[in-house]
């Protein structure tokens, strides 16, 4: 087993339930809207924000790959991947709420969660910017033109995100936050 698998392996468990967690919470509300008499309201806000996260998710999977070649065990990289890929999970928790049918509508925790949620993830990408700028192998990556642009979109849109004001707007703003990585995915 190479160090990376050995980390991979952590770092891996933990994105994983955290897709697990956004996914929960969509089945949840499904259910919950589903269910005989159900007055719940799904709306667009809280399943963008979940489909959100779980492109972001894949994207730092993804960008464990890359760093492959250069990390090596250590109690400073196990607790790292370990705090990184713990904040996700705690950010992929709250996209969704507990009990979906207690709530008339799920627009209303969009708006409760998505400053801590949307706050998470951008910190998560500054850690990620500031590991790569750190490690010379991986810096060269950061110079690229195309992957500044896209990565100056994704942390505006977030920001975007975090303070636009109404249903139309944020949902407008969501939907680029999505569209953006769907992009990304397929050039």
């Amino acid at each position: 087993m190479s160090q990376f698998e050995f980390i991979f392996a952590l770092f891996g468990l933990l994105l994983g339930l955290s897709i697990v967690e956004v996914l929960g919470g969509l089945a949840r509300a499904i259910e919950a809207r589903l269910r005989p008499g159900a007055t719940l309201r799904i709306g667009w806000l809280t399943p963008l924000l979940g489909i959100f996260v779980l492109l972001d998710l894949l994207s730092f999977w993804q960008a464990a790959w890359v760093t492959r070649e250069v990390i090596a065990v250590s109690g400073h990289s196990l607790m790292a991947v370990t705090v990184f890929a713990s904040a996700y999970y705690l950010a992929a928790h709250l996209v969704f709420p507990r009990e979906p049918a207690e709530h008339g509508e799920l627009d209303s925790h969009y708006f409760r969660v998505r400053r801590i949620v949307l706050g998470a993830m951008l910190a998560l990408l500054a850690c990620q910017i500031a590991y790569y700028a750190s490690v010379p192998q991986l810096a060269a990556a950061l110079g690229n033109p195309l992957a500044l642009v896209l990565t100056a979109v994704l942390g505006a849109l977030m920001i975007a995100a975090m303070l636009v004001r109404g249903r139309r707007a944020s949902t407008i703003v969501m939907g680029l936050l999505v569209a953006r990585y769907l992009i990304v995915y397929l050039l």
